[in-house]
């Protein structure tokens, strides 16, 4: 029969065993990420919490409307954005209006029409993402293009505050 002191002692340790491997689970598999800023508006806003996937693009790759945190390609910040334009395609911004490949995209999410236009063929490797708010973004607008490398993950889900608790809409652009 074993002593009382060494069946205590086995049970703190597969506690803190058990506890660190949870830790390691969640913090691998889904992340955090607090917004900050009115980038995302009005589908997210200032000071909401998200829960991200951290997993969702080891076997699948972005799609269009899919909201994305990342590495912000020229500094140390994680940022999050709407993913435009995939590899190889044509993102025009004109008249007020964005433009894939030639297709008007329909946008109700966004806050207002952008005030700017450009044209862009994305390479290869690379993303074109966009804020929502897209007068008041830091994007690919104004930093060109996100390389696949620097993605996170895809927000799934606002956890606080509680008032706002639910799945991040997300928006699928159907273009040929």
């Amino acid at each position: 029969m074993r002593q009382p002191t060494e069946v205590v002692v086995r049970e703190i340790i597969e506690t803190l065993l058990l506890t660190f491997f949870i830790f390691w689970l969640v913090n691998g598999l889904i992340g955090r990420y607090r917004i900050d800023g009115s980038s995302m508006n009005p589908t997210l806003q200032n000071g909401e919490y998200l829960i991200i996937n951290n997993l969702s693009y080891y076997l699948n790759e972005p799609e269009r409307g899919d909201i994305i945190v990342f590495h912000h390609p020229n500094s140390e910040l994680n940022l999050i954005k709407r993913v435009i334009g995939l590899p190889g395609d044509q993102v025009e911004i004109s008249d007020q209006h964005v433009k894939v490949n030639g297709v008007l995209l329909d946008e109700p999410y966004i806050q207002a029409e952008p005030a700017y236009s450009g044209n862009w063929t994305v390479p290869e490797g690379q993303f074109f993402v966009l804020g929502d708010n897209r007068n008041s973004s830091s994007d690919s607008h104004s930093w060109q293009y996100l390389p696949r490398a620097n993605i996170i993950g895809k927000a799934i889900f606002i956890y606080y505050p509680f008032n706002d608790w639910g799945q991040v809409p997300h928006y699928q652009h159907p273009i040929e």
